[in-house]
This record gives C-alpha cells, structure tokens and sequence, in this order.
C-alpha cells in the first residue's frame, strides 16, 4: 500500500492541512509520501516521510507523480483543488482518492474526510458520488497522540491564558491581543517561524517576563494543560481545546471558519465574529474571574 498525499503549508495557506495530514498518516499501512509546492513559509523541512517536491499545482504534474510511485491511495487536502481536478486525476490513473473538505464543496472522491465536530454528512447529497463513502463528524476527528497522552496528566496551571492565532497568523492578531489583555496575566504564545510578523512579536514579548512564547513547540498539548483559558480561532486547534477540556475564546479569522462558529454559538461557546478589543478583554476577565492568579 503506497500512499501519496497532496497538501501545501505557507505563511499565507498557513500549516493546518499538514498538520492535521500528519496525524492521518500514522493511521495509514504502508509508505506514506508527501506532495508539495515549495510555498513561502512553509513546513515542509518538518514533514517526517518523503516530500516530492511540485513545481506547479497542475493535474498532469500530479498524474505523472501518482503513475511513477505506483500510488495506491491519494489523499486530497487542498482548497485549491476541485472535483473537476480530481475526476481528471482519477480518470487517468484509477487511484483511490480521499479528500478533506470543511467547506461543503463539490468533489469527485471514493472518500470524502470531514473530521470537524459539527460535521454533518446529510450538506453532501449532490456534492459527491453516490458511492462516496462520508467519514464525517467526531467520530473521525483526528486528534494527535500527544493530546491523548497529556489529558491523563495532572499539572500545575501557569498560564492564565493561552494565545493560538495559526502557525502563521497572517493577521497579526496576537500582537492585537496581547495588547488588549492586562498586563499583570502569565500568558504563553503558541506560533511557528512561518509567522511573518515572528520577529515583530519577539521584540514585544521581551518587556514582558510573564509571557512566553513557544515557536514550532513540541509540546503543545502540555502547555494547553498548564493553561487556565486559551484564545483560538474556530479550526482545529478548538477540537484539541475541547478534547482538553480547556476552556477557550474562539475568534473567527476567516470564512471557512463560519461553520464552526455556528456551531459553537449554538453550543454556547465564547465566540467572536470578529476581533474586537473591549469584548474580549471583558470575556477573558469575566472567564478568569474567581481563579487564583498563576505566579
């Protein structure tokens, strides 16, 4: 069984689809291959299985990767790839195809993954083949080893609040909320050195020994454990917050989060549209009210 899986990182696409890729990947039998365009910032040096490396994001460069490898399954993580696409590549080589998709789009698949808790596999009649099998919902949720192991670990909090914008926040919101936040919190940065604004950050943290940050961290779901309340958007870092049961602050970054967001709203979950300075500054302080304060 040889597994071929096609997903870029970047500081703009940002490191989501792999990291969630990685996770699959140890679910698999066999080889597992990467396919990836050479994008800037992007975390290909920290993919642990082979990269081939993609010139442009165009079917028959893929085709002609897929036949070379004798590629038994294609896993599909890509907002820039579409059902037009993926019937062109299955027509001409009969690999299995698995795709992600988050968004409720058209794919031409044998597997459509849609691992997100608010999954619902019934928003995909007509959007997939007939004998598309949908693996949609929590039951599918790919959460990484490490979470599963530190859950069962009991550890001191020393972090009133957590910060997680993406591995590239292109928004620069972290340094929007650290601003916005009291300056007498012990608050830790979880980011990576595809953030283009890393070394904007790294200078504002200096005046500030009660805050932490941690670039490309090895240890995310430890410090989640050593935290109070997390600030995150509405991806996959919530699913991982959940599974922690960390209470968190979700803060909508982009459309394809709008999903999410509904679905935490209706749950009752903190949630903002949009980053606004004195709403969250009032949400962290009445969520951190009544704790003892980390020292």
């Amino acid at each position: 069984m040889k597994t071929l899986i096609r997903a870029d990182s970047s500081s703009t696409i940002g490191l989501g689809h792999i990291m969630r890729d990685l996770v699959l990947a140890q679910r698999l039998e066999g080889e597992v291959v990467f396919a990836c365009q050479a994008l800037q910032g992007s975390m290909i040096e920290q993919i642990p299985y082979e990269v081939k490396i993609l010139q442009t994001n165009d079917a028959d460069e893929l085709i002609a990767l897929i036949k070379s490898l004798h590629v038994n399954l294609l896993v599909i993580d890509h907002y820039g790839i579409d059902a037009r696409f993926e019937q062109t590549v299955k027509e001409a080589t009969n690999v299995t195809i698995l795709s992600f998709d988050d968004t409720y789009q058209a794919h031409h698949c044998d597997i459509l993954l849609n691992h997100t808790i608010c999954a619902d596999a019934s928003r995909y009649v007509n959007l997939v083949p007939k004998t598309c099998e949908l693996r949609c919902g929590s039951t599918y949720t790919l959460i990484r080893d490490e979470f599963k192991k530190e859950k069962n670990i009991a550890r001191e909090k020393i972090y009133d609040v957590l910060i997680v914008m993406g591995g590239s926040d292109a928004g620069n919101l972290t340094l929007a909320i650290l601003k916005t936040l009291s300056e007498s919190l012990h608050v830790s940065i979880l980011t990576t050195s595809a953030n283009a604004h890393l070394s904007e950050l790294q200078r504002f943290v200096e005046a500030f020994p009660n805050i932490a940050l941690h670039v490309n961290s090895n240890e995310v779901a430890k410090i989640m454990n050593q935290s109070k309340l997390a600030i995150v958007t509405p991806s996959g870092i919530v699913q991982e917050a959940l599974f922690m049961e960390l209470p968190f602050i979700a803060i909508k970054i982009a459309p394809n989060q709008d999903d999410m967001v509904v679905y935490l709203n209706k749950n009752g979950y903190a949630v903002l549209s949009s980053f606004d300075p004195k709403i969250l500054k009032d949400t962290v302080d009445e969520s951190l009210k009544g704790l003892k304060p980390c020292q």
